[in-house]
């Protein structure tokens, strides 16, 4: 079993910033990407950010493009997801997931569905 866990999330102001983390852990499984999503009360899962191992592409939504970005360390089968200029509508709980399969192009990785692992998630709350 793949453990995935995040931590890192809490309570900002708007215009500040906060940097979430995902850890995995378990029995060895192959990681082709490391994925970040959202979910605010009332509304479906949105896809934040995507992080494909190899070659080390990212992807983002247009909604964060320019204040999030997501990295990771391989080695430590760990991905930050650094959140800047966050408004009350970042608010949500915040998910990460890990992909086995590789794509080429990764806006794939949009997709929940090219996920199998997922974290129990956690809160992000921006004030105004």
């Amino acid at each position: 079993q793949v453990q995935l866990v995040e931590s890192g999330g809490g309570s900002v102001q708007a215009g500040g910033s906060l940097n979430v983390s995902c850890a995995a852990s378990g029995r060895t499984f192959r990681s082709a990407a490391m994925g970040w999503f959202r979910q605010a009360p009332g509304t479906e899962r949105e896809f934040v950010a995507a992080l494909r191992w190899s070659g080390g592409i990212t992807y983002c939504a247009d909604s964060v493009k320019g204040r999030f970005s997501i990295s990771g360390d391989s080695a430590q089968n760990t991905v930050y997801l650094q959140m800047n200029s966050l408004t009350p509508e970042d608010s949500a709980t915040y998910y990460c997931a890990s992909s086995s399969t590789y794509y080429y192009d990764t806006s794939n990785y949009a997709r929940d569905s090219v996920y199998r692992y997922w974290g129990q998630g956690i809160q992000v709350t921006v004030s105004s």
